[in-house]
């Protein structure tokens, strides 16, 4: 063979090793099959020899035959490692703690075995109480271990929020999700929470964590902040013993006459503080949830059911307790199903605020926000997502409010409009019974808005 040749065909099969190899990386490489190889590929963080050190930590944090403490020890060396962590390398961490710590199989179907066997016996209840004990994943206890050391739950927090984003495009990293939202659902169940009262006497670092986290109406000063905690305001926060200066969730409050139609006079920062004496209604007006973390544990109903039993303590007048609240999917919604000649006029319409109210363009507005509130459902709940809390919790659409928030926010979502979410105390069983049947409890003024 001439050397020419040797020439062409080693380039040859050089580009076709390379093409194959560019097809592979498009595939990224599972934990299993990096933890057997010896090199890294560009798009992978560790190293698989470091990789492998990696995973033997982390087995070592719930070596059985360790102790408790020696475990939350073991646990502190992680934490402190994935503190200095480039991205990939704290990415392979998530990856190894989903993919690697799996209940055994073998186990799980001899558990399986055991129940299916049991079954209407009298030793049905206990088996299924044995089953969920053998069927513990070894990333449970992985996740324990790190919940026992003093920065273990703040640790996690965090890092969930961290992965949040890349659990879109990497479905391997589900099982981790799923495992950590049940273990967060237990260890921040109600019972481990204080409510506690949110003030402009509360230390500084507090208040500022109130701005940080404010999430339906941006705090544009400290004057905005002390309006938000005066007299006639109260603010109320859950918070767990691990995170003890981080609101978990936290609840604005107006107390006022009567239920309240704009959310202007409410962040007015000039207006005088409302009589207290004569105050019967209030007004939830922004609930923020702190941590991205904790998605998918709930608190609200929770949080609303203590802050009106404070509130009923501290002042018996109080009869109405009621939400003045934005509608976030309303204009998105809107562009989708609305007719595009509506859309324009709405666009095209000028300032929203001096429609008279028998003009038709305002009446087309409001029927079309009460469709979308009253019978717009995806899987069984309320599309809106504050309508899904607070119907979920039991509340009942009771109002429409029109240029209720001219901010450029309210007009980005809703053309200014907002909505009375009422908690009839007496009838949140019933709201969420109908909830359930697919029925959205509904006031009938805003039942006659519908087109």
């Amino acid at each position: 063979m001439s050397a020419q040749n040797w020439l062409s065909q080693s380039v040859a099969l050089f580009t076709s090793r390379a093409r194959r190899s560019g097809r592979e990386d498009a595939e990224p490489r599972s934990t299993q099959e990096r933890l057997k190889g010896s090199l890294r590929r560009d798009a992978e963080g560790l190293s698989p020899r470091m990789l492998r050190q990696l995973l033997a930590d982390l087995q070592a944090i719930v070596d059985p035959l360790v102790s408790e403490v020696e475990g939350g020890r073991r646990a502190q060396v992680v934490i402190d490692w994935y503190a200095q962590a480039p991205a990939g390398h704290r990415r392979d961490l998530w990856l190894l703690m989903s993919e690697r710590f799996m209940a055994d199989p073998v186990q799980t179907a001899a558990a399986q075995a055991e129940l299916a066997a049991a079954a209407g016996t009298e030793h049905a209840a206990a088996a299924e109480v044995i089953y969920r004990r053998n069927t513990v994943s070894p990333r449970r206890r992985l996740l324990q271990r790190f919940s026992a050391n003093p920065q273990g739950v703040r640790f996690m927090v965090d890092m969930r929020a961290e992965f949040q984003p890349a659990l879109r495009t990497d479905r391997r990293l589900l099982a981790l999700d799923i495992e950590m939202e049940y273990m967060f659902a237990t260890w921040f169940d109600v019972g481990f929470l204080e409510l506690r009262r949110i003030s402009w006497d509360s230390p500084a670092s507090l208040v500022e964590k109130l701005i940080q986290y404010e999430a339906v109406h941006d705090i544009r000063s400290w004057a905005d902040v002390k309006n938000r905690l005066d007299s006639d305001r109260r603010c109320y926060g859950f918070f767990h013993p691990r995170l003890p200066e981080e609101p978990l969730i936290f609840v604005e409050v107006a107390l006022i006459r009567e239920i309240a139609s704009s959310i202007t006079p409410l962040l007015d920062e000039a207006a005088a503080p409302a009589d207290l004496e004569r105050a019967t209604t209030a007004i939830f007006y922004s609930i923020s949830n702190t941590q991205p973390g904790l998605r998918g544990v709930s608190f609200g109903d929770s949080l609303i059911k203590n802050v009106v039993e404070t509130l009923q303590r501290e002042f018996p007048r109080l009869r109405t307790f009621a939400t003045l609240s934005p509608i976030p999917g309303l204009r998105t919604w809107l562009a989708r199903h609305a007719p595009a000649e509506l859309l324009k006029s709405w666009d095209d319409a000028g300032p929203l605020q001096a429609l008279p109210e028998s003009a038709p363009l305002r009446r087309q507005l409001l029927g079309w926000a009460a469709r979308y509130l009253g019978s717009e459902m995806k899987d069984g709940r309320p599309l809106d997502p504050v309508a899904r809390f607070h119907l979920g919790n039991g509340a009942r659409i009771e109002r429409l409010n029109w240029w209720a928030d001219p901010s450029s926010k309210g007009m980005k979502q809703s053309y200014g409009l907002m909505v009375n979410y009422l908690y009839d105390l007496k009838r949140l069983d019933h709201n969420r019974s109908q909830l359930a049947q697919g029925k959205i409890p509904m006031a009938s003024a805003v039942k006659d808005l519908y087109l």
